[in-house]
Protein backbone atom coordinates (compact mmCIF):
# COMPACT_ATOMS: atom_id res chain seq x y z
CA UNK A 1 0.00 0.00 0.00
CA UNK A 2 2.95 2.42 0.56
CA UNK A 3 4.77 1.67 -2.38
CA UNK A 4 1.93 2.63 -4.05
CA UNK A 5 0.85 5.68 -2.82
CA UNK A 6 4.97 6.69 -3.14
CA UNK A 7 4.73 6.01 -6.76
CA UNK A 8 0.79 8.17 -7.19
CA UNK A 9 2.72 10.85 -5.02
CA UNK A 10 5.74 11.12 -6.79
CA UNK A 11 4.17 12.46 -9.65
CA UNK A 12 3.39 15.50 -7.97
CA UNK A 13 5.41 16.09 -4.96
CA UNK A 14 9.46 15.54 -4.72
CA UNK A 15 10.59 12.80 -2.76
CA UNK A 16 11.82 15.09 0.15
CA UNK A 17 8.41 15.94 0.66
CA UNK A 18 6.46 12.68 0.15
CA UNK A 19 8.98 11.30 3.01
CA UNK A 20 8.48 14.18 5.39
CA UNK A 21 4.50 14.13 4.88
CA UNK A 22 4.04 10.21 4.09
CA UNK A 23 5.37 9.75 7.71
CA UNK A 24 3.92 12.31 9.37
CA UNK A 25 0.62 11.09 7.68
CA UNK A 26 1.23 7.33 8.62
CA UNK A 27 -0.98 6.01 11.37
CA UNK A 28 1.45 3.65 12.17
CA UNK A 29 4.16 6.34 12.57
CA UNK A 30 2.03 8.31 14.01
CA UNK A 31 1.15 6.14 16.94
CA UNK A 32 4.97 6.30 17.76
CA UNK A 33 4.22 10.28 18.61
CA UNK A 34 7.48 10.94 16.62
CA UNK A 35 7.37 13.73 13.88
CA UNK A 36 9.50 14.53 10.87
CA UNK A 37 10.39 17.67 11.02
CA UNK A 38 13.13 17.99 8.44
CA UNK A 39 14.81 16.45 5.52
CA UNK A 40 16.81 17.42 2.68
CA UNK A 41 16.47 17.57 -0.30
CA UNK A 42 18.44 14.39 -1.20
CA UNK A 43 17.23 12.38 1.77
CA UNK A 44 20.82 12.66 3.17
CA UNK A 45 19.49 14.43 6.30
CA UNK A 46 15.99 13.87 8.72
CA UNK A 47 15.66 15.12 12.12
CA UNK A 48 12.70 14.22 14.01
CA UNK A 49 11.21 15.67 17.32
CA UNK A 50 9.49 13.52 19.94
CA UNK A 51 7.24 16.22 21.96
CA UNK A 52 5.95 15.19 25.56
CA UNK A 53 2.25 14.43 25.49
CA UNK A 54 -0.17 12.90 27.35
CA UNK A 55 0.17 10.33 24.55
CA UNK A 56 3.72 9.06 25.54
CA UNK A 57 4.09 10.36 29.21
CA UNK A 58 4.65 7.24 31.15
CA UNK A 59 3.92 6.72 34.86
CA UNK A 60 6.88 8.88 36.29
CA UNK A 61 5.53 11.56 33.94
CA UNK A 62 8.85 11.20 31.34
CA UNK A 63 8.25 10.00 27.62
CA UNK A 64 7.92 5.96 27.65
CA UNK A 65 11.10 4.62 26.08
CA UNK A 66 9.11 2.79 23.49
CA UNK A 67 8.09 5.81 22.29
CA UNK A 68 11.66 6.92 22.04
CA UNK A 69 12.63 3.58 19.71
CA UNK A 70 9.56 2.96 17.85
CA UNK A 71 9.69 7.27 16.55
CA UNK A 72 13.65 6.43 15.53
CA UNK A 73 13.38 2.58 14.40
CA UNK A 74 12.51 3.14 11.03
CA UNK A 75 13.79 6.33 9.85
CA UNK A 76 17.13 4.93 8.19
CA UNK A 77 15.72 1.81 6.76
CA UNK A 78 13.19 3.75 4.44
CA UNK A 79 15.71 7.10 4.14
CA UNK A 80 18.25 4.43 2.71
CA UNK A 81 15.39 2.79 0.60
CA UNK A 82 14.79 5.89 -0.91
CA UNK A 83 17.99 7.23 -1.47
CA UNK A 84 19.37 3.80 -3.01
CA UNK A 85 16.43 3.19 -5.48
CA UNK A 86 15.02 -0.08 -6.73
CA UNK A 87 18.28 -1.94 -7.58
CA UNK A 88 18.78 -2.79 -3.10
CA UNK A 89 17.19 -4.77 -0.61
CA UNK A 90 17.31 -2.77 2.68
CA UNK A 91 15.68 -4.03 6.21
CA UNK A 92 16.23 -3.15 9.59
CA UNK A 93 18.56 -5.78 10.81
CA UNK A 94 18.84 -5.02 14.61
CA UNK A 95 18.19 -2.13 16.90
CA UNK A 96 19.32 -1.17 20.73
CA UNK A 97 18.74 1.58 22.79
CA UNK A 98 20.10 3.02 26.29
CA UNK A 99 18.47 5.48 28.14
CA UNK A 100 20.79 8.14 29.64
CA UNK A 101 18.26 10.44 31.73
CA UNK A 102 14.60 10.89 31.21
CA UNK A 103 13.14 12.62 28.17
CA UNK A 104 10.69 15.30 30.27
CA UNK A 105 10.80 17.55 27.29
CA UNK A 106 10.55 17.62 23.34
CA UNK A 107 13.11 15.20 22.54
CA UNK A 108 15.23 15.17 18.92
CA UNK A 109 17.15 12.70 16.79
CA UNK A 110 19.30 13.44 13.55
CA UNK A 111 19.68 10.67 10.59
CA UNK A 112 22.12 11.36 8.25
CA UNK A 113 24.37 9.63 5.58
CA UNK A 114 27.00 11.73 3.82
CA UNK A 115 27.39 11.28 0.20
CA UNK A 116 30.59 9.31 0.59
CA UNK A 117 28.96 7.18 3.06
CA UNK A 118 26.41 5.70 -0.02
CA UNK A 119 29.17 5.77 -2.38
CA UNK A 120 30.78 3.37 -0.02
CA UNK A 121 27.76 1.58 0.40
CA UNK A 122 26.89 1.44 -3.19
CA UNK A 123 30.99 0.12 -3.81
CA UNK A 124 30.64 -2.87 -1.07
CA UNK A 125 27.55 -4.05 -1.84
CA UNK A 126 28.89 -4.64 -4.97
CA UNK A 127 31.96 -5.88 -3.88
CA UNK A 128 30.33 -8.47 -1.23
CA UNK A 129 26.79 -8.86 -2.47
CA UNK A 130 25.33 -8.04 0.72
CA UNK A 131 26.63 -4.81 3.79
CA UNK A 132 25.43 -4.11 7.28
CA UNK A 133 25.42 -0.91 7.86
CA UNK A 134 25.76 0.50 11.47
CA UNK A 135 24.39 3.93 12.51
CA UNK A 136 24.36 5.50 16.14
CA UNK A 137 22.39 8.22 16.52
CA UNK A 138 21.73 10.49 19.77
CA UNK A 139 17.96 11.40 20.86
CA UNK A 140 18.79 15.12 22.91
CA UNK A 141 16.98 17.44 24.17
CA UNK A 142 17.00 21.17 22.64
CA UNK A 143 20.13 22.22 24.61
CA UNK A 144 21.85 19.12 23.37
CA UNK A 145 21.56 16.84 26.49
CA UNK A 146 21.86 13.02 25.70
CA UNK A 147 18.11 11.31 26.73
CA UNK A 148 19.68 8.48 24.65
CA UNK A 149 22.30 6.47 22.78
CA UNK A 150 20.88 4.41 19.82
CA UNK A 151 22.53 1.83 17.38
CA UNK A 152 20.69 0.68 14.42
CA UNK A 153 21.81 -1.94 12.17
CA UNK A 154 20.51 -1.90 8.31
CA UNK A 155 21.00 -4.70 5.95
CA UNK A 156 21.61 -3.97 2.56
CA UNK A 157 22.11 -6.38 -0.36
CA UNK A 158 22.02 -5.98 -4.38
CA UNK A 159 18.82 -7.76 -5.75
CA UNK A 160 20.27 -9.97 -7.47
CA UNK A 161 22.37 -11.29 -4.26
CA UNK A 162 19.83 -11.23 -2.23
CA UNK A 163 17.00 -13.64 -4.20
CA UNK A 164 19.60 -16.24 -4.88
CA UNK A 165 20.83 -15.80 -1.29
CA UNK A 166 17.08 -16.70 -0.43
CA UNK A 167 16.70 -19.25 -3.15
CA UNK A 168 19.56 -21.15 -1.87
CA UNK A 169 18.38 -21.03 1.99
CA UNK A 170 14.84 -22.64 0.27
CA UNK A 171 16.63 -25.06 -1.13
CA UNK A 172 18.55 -26.19 1.64
CA UNK A 173 14.98 -26.27 3.84
CA UNK A 174 13.17 -28.50 1.46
Amino acid sequence: MYRTLNAIASRFFTKAQIYKYGFNWSPMYRRSTGKISNVSEDLHYVKIKIPLSWKNRNYVGSIFGGSMLSATDPIYMIQLMTILGNNYIVWDKAATIQYKRPGKETLFCEFTFTPEEIINIKNDVENLGEIDVVKTPNIITSKGEIIAELSKTIYVASKPFYKAKRKRHLDKSV
